[in-house]
């Protein structure tokens, strides 16, 4: 551990000095400080810090200072089956995956979350929403192994406990093997809220109700996993509009489209967000914003799967509340949340010019918009006095960085810039592109070894 990681604790001050500051809520300085003490925001503004006896000073200069970016949706088991189905639809890629997803115990999902997270780390991201959805019987406590090695990476956790309770058996995709009964997904998503679940506005750890989508979830599981978020005040996930198949099927089988139905069960609302929400029609965004729910926009994996462009422009013209997410490594392999930022840039223009999204506009998505996703955004996605000191700090006056006037321009328009410094709740977790909580040997070792063991077990 680097001597920031006791700050926190001890009272002590981190000053940052010299760097280009985003505050992502309005204000930016060109050559500006942030100052923290006791894992918050004690001062942001321009030319030096005030006085700070005893405190860690970092020479910012060459760099921009944002907030810690927030991840909206991920699958992080995914690590452990990256690059297969290259070539398949959605539907495609989701039937050869459930075979190799069932044989999933918590020995597999540790190394999974430590590699994934550890990933997320080293390119910005502080807080992580995980859509985890598949428990198979007798694999050991998923749930518990999950938050743990998180705790490891020392990234902030919020576990969206999926589940799905409709088999082929019932019309859906997974295998019957794969689901739970519905007794047991209620029972199971109850559990982990009443065991991990953190109330206190420095959670480490959220648990929020997360059935997995309407062609794996049965109507009840939907209703009753809805009323049990709101009885114990938790927020609400599901995948949702996210292919063309998926629109047809609810036509078919529901008489409606995919937000109607999300609606009909309850499914709108200011504790809701949906992932992907790529075909979306005019009177589905109005309704979107008109309830408040929010969306995880997964550009990198809507592009990989073939599964359309989301309208984020029409989304944020709205009001509609828009995070970023990167989805499952499986369906977007090895991609940074930094890296999101340009995606959904690109995407955007590519739809609808080159006024349709600004840099600005997408790092906003990144930290303040994934923090009111998931909300938090009371203490999370800006660099505000009082909130918490979820910090990253990027180098940008490196070679080719160099010669772009606009530090935000760089990041987001560019690859990814180097990590200099990320801060979680104060504590270091990157310092100079090398994590200090868990090494990234040891993460992308626990990684191979997850690979490996779910490989074999399939291959037995």
């Amino acid at each position: 551990m680097s001597a920031a990681d006791t700050v926190a604790g001890t009272g002590r001050a981190v000053v940052v000095e010299g760097a280009h500051v985003v505050t992502v809520d309005g204000a930016e300085y060109a050559d500006g400080h942030v100052v923290v003490r006791d894992g918050r925001i004690t001062a942001v503004g321009a030319g030096p810090a005030p006085a700070a006896p005893g405190a860690e000073r970092v020479d910012g200069r060459g760099c921009l200072a944002t907030p810690g970016l927030v991840n909206t949706h991920n699958h992080l088991y995914q690590w452990a089956t990256q690059g297969l189905f290259a070539d398949g639809t959605l539907f495609e890629w989701l039937v050869g995956s459930y075979e190799i997803w069932g044989r999933l115990d918590a020995a597999v999902v540790s190394g999974t979350t430590s590699a994934g997270l550890a990933h997320l780390a080293l390119s910005g991201c502080t807080t992580a929403s995980d859509h985890h959805y598949i428990h198979p019987s007798g694999r050991g406590d998923i749930v518990a192994a999950e938050v743990e090695a998180a705790r490891e990476v020392g990234v902030r956790l919020d576990l969206a406990r999926g589940s799905m309770d409709r088999g082929r058996s019932q019309g859906g995709l997974p295998p019957d093997g794969v689901v739970e009964t519905l007794e047991g997904a209620l029972a199971g998503t109850a559990a982990a809220i009443d065991a991990y679940h953190d109330r206190a506005d420095d959670a480490m750890t959220r648990v929020a109700v997360a059935p997995c989508s309407p062609f794996s979830v049965s109507r009840e599981l939907m209703v009753e996993g809805a009323a049990l978020a709101r009885d114990r005040g938790v927020r609400m996930h599901t995948h949702l509009a996210e292919t063309l198949d998926e629109e047809e099927q609810c036509l078919a089988e529901f008489g409606c489209t995919p937000v109607e139905y999300a609606e009909k069960l309850g499914w709108l609302g200011e504790d809701v967000w949906f992932a992907h929400a790529v075909h979306l029609s005019d009177a589905a965004i109005a309704r979107i914003a008109a309830t408040g729910t929010g969306i995880a926009h997964c550009p990198t994996s809507n592009a990989r799967l073939g599964a359309g462009i989301c309208r984020v422009t029409e989304l944020l013209d709205a009001g509609v509340r828009v995070g970023l997410g990167v989805d499952g490594p499986a369906s977007s392999e090895l991609t940074p949340l930094a890296g999101e930022m340009h995606q959904a840039l690109l995407m955007a223009r590519a739809r609808k010019g080159p006024q349709a999204l600004s840099a600005r506009q997408a790092l906003e998505m990144a930290t303040l918009g994934g923090a009111r996703v998931l909300g938090r955004d009371a203490e999370l996605g800006s660099l505000t006095v009082g909130k918490l000191a979820d910090i990253a700090l990027w180098r940008v006056d490196g070679f080719g960085y160099d010669v772009v006037a606009d530090p935000v321009v760089a990041a987001v328009f560019g690859p990814t810039p180097p990590l200099e410094r990320l801060w979680v709740g104060g504590s270091t977790v990157v310092d100079r592109g090398e994590l200090r909580t868990l090494s990234a040997e040891t993460a992308a070792a626990r990684g191979r070894a997850a690979h490996r063991a779910l490989t074999q077990e399939v291959n037995r």
